[in-house]
């Protein structure tokens, strides 16, 4: 009797911690064209979030992070782009200038957010939630710089975190995808 006590105390607390993990899918941002971009119409998609900049050695990672959404965008899969200023003042434009500067430079057909914060005091909640366990159930993260990827499987959560210096055409990730 004890043990089947336990067993369920256990499994009530599993329980808890998996209805506590929260979604991508609970938030609404803006896009660059300033409409509304639900994260809830991408349940059943795994999805990659990254950080972007115009103005960073990083950013021909745009034309890779492309030809993946392009490749994969019909097999469950999206790329969400958050343009952000926080690193070295490397994305200094407004929303216009950074929809410019991806359609003319890189082509980019992907969904790209309205600029926000990734760090700091006015932190993004989006961000907040990938970046602090008690939010995503995996792992408290910092971004490191432009161009970090956050990995999150269909149902909107975080699986895995990506350092910026690694492109988005790694084995690693198409392999995620193909999963």
């Amino acid at each position: 009797m004890k043990k089947i006590l336990i067993v369920l105390i256990v499994l009530t607390n599993i329980l808890k911690a998996q209805d506590m993990k929260q979604s991508i899918h609970q938030f609404k941002v803006k896009d660059l064209y300033g409409e509304v971009f639900d994260f809830n119409s991408l349940k059943g998609k795994k999805i990659m979030v990254v950080n972007t900049a115009s103005e960073c050695g990083l950013t021909p990672q745009y034309e890779q992070l492309e030809e993946v959404y392009e490749h994969y965008k019909d097999k469950k899969f999206v790329i969400v782009g958050f343009p952000a200023n926080n690193f070295g003042a490397q994305e200094p434009g407004t929303d216009e200038q950074i929809a410019a500067f991806c359609k003319k430079n890189y082509g980019v057909t992907f969904p790209m957010m309205s600029k926000i914060s990734v760090k700091g005091d006015d932190m993004h909640e989006v961000y907040q939630f990938l970046t602090q366990k008690s939010k995503n159930g995996l792992e408290d993260s910092e971004v490191a710089w432009n161009f970090q990827k956050y990995l999150l499987d269909e149902n909107g959560h975080l699986v895995k975190v990506v350092h910026p210096q690694i492109l988005p055409n790694d084995e690693s990730i198409l392999k995620w995808i193909e999963e």
